[in-house]
């Protein structure tokens, strides 16, 4: 499987960014990290293919929403009210099998990263 990301950019705290993450295939479970300077890798968001279901980080709850097209093997991850502390590197990540609810969120269960794409998110 193979992921590239695109969409990042430099935008104002409120606004609004689309990321999108050209898939190769159909990974079973395709999700969303981030790294901000300094700091771990975290969890953002993740869709699972096998139940349709959607899962996000609690700081993202509410504002973020991560959708596919299968007709364009692409996922995306809306971001709307960004906040300063939404500035990172975010990563798309997949993996070709599905994983137990509880491995969703943890970085070791993706077996295929993206590149990164920055975002930017000025107070």
């Amino acid at each position: 499987v193979q992921l590239q990301a695109s969409g990042g950019g430099l935008v104002q705290a409120g606004d609004s960014l689309r990321l999108s993450c050209a898939t190769s295939g159909r990974p079973a479970v395709m999700g969303w990290f981030r790294q901000a300077p300094g700091l771990e890798r975290e969890f953002v968001a993740t869709f699972r293919r096998f139940t349709n279901s959607k899962f996000y980080a609690d700081s993202v709850k509410g504002r973020f929403t991560i959708s596919t097209d299968n007709a364009k093997n692409t996922l995306y991850l809306q971001m709307n009210s960004l906040k300063p502390e939404d500035t990172a590197v975010y990563y798309c990540a997949a993996r070709a099998s599905d994983v137990v609810l509880s491995a969703l969120r943890l970085r070791n269960s993706y077996n295929y990263w993206g590149q990164g794409t920055l975002v930017t998110v000025s107070s």
